[in-house]
């Protein structure tokens, strides 16, 4: 809940200094865990959901992010692409530090042990493993390739 908090919070300041892109971005990100939150109220879960989840949710916007300014980048639109490239430095600032390789090694390496992978077929149990500690901290896109390299082996 610390996540939601602190987002709020910036939410206000935004108010107060009148930041109007800022603002915009982080209703934008309140909104997105609003909705998760009713999502998981059908479910039965009165409490909304917790950090992780709004974790992921964060992460998934900037990757949408991504892609878009990408896009606009290619279309010529540059202007677009510069307000997508903004949205992402404010969401990124509720986010942890990314992991640098080493560290993504050893994270990978503890996991692995942890579950006491040997093949290919713990590939899921390993990942989740790092995504229930993990998330947003590395890429899953790439660590799933170097899992699976290495359970290969």
């Amino acid at each position: 809940m610390e996540l939601r908090t602190r987002v709020n919070s910036a939410m206000k300041q935004a108010m107060r200094d009148k930041a109007t892109m800022r603002l915009s971005t982080l209703r934008l990100v309140n909104a997105a865990i609003k909705d998760k939150d009713i999502a998981a109220r059908s479910e039965g879960g009165d409490d909304g959901v917790p950090d992780s989840e709004v974790l992921a949710i964060l992460g998934k916007m900037v990757k949408q992010r991504q892609e878009s300014a990408r896009t606009y980048e290619e279309g010529g639109r540059v202007d677009l692409a510069e307000r997508e490239m903004a949205e992402i430095a404010v969401i990124e600032e509720f986010l942890p530090r990314k992991l640098s390789d080493k560290d993504v090694e050893k994270a990978v390496n503890d996991a692995m042990s942890e579950v006491g992978a040997d093949s290919i077929r713990d590939m899921g149990r390993v990942m989740a493993v790092l995504k229930g500690k993990y998330t947003g901290q590395m890429d899953f896109g790439e660590v799933g390739p170097m899992v699976k390299k290495r359970l290969s082996a």
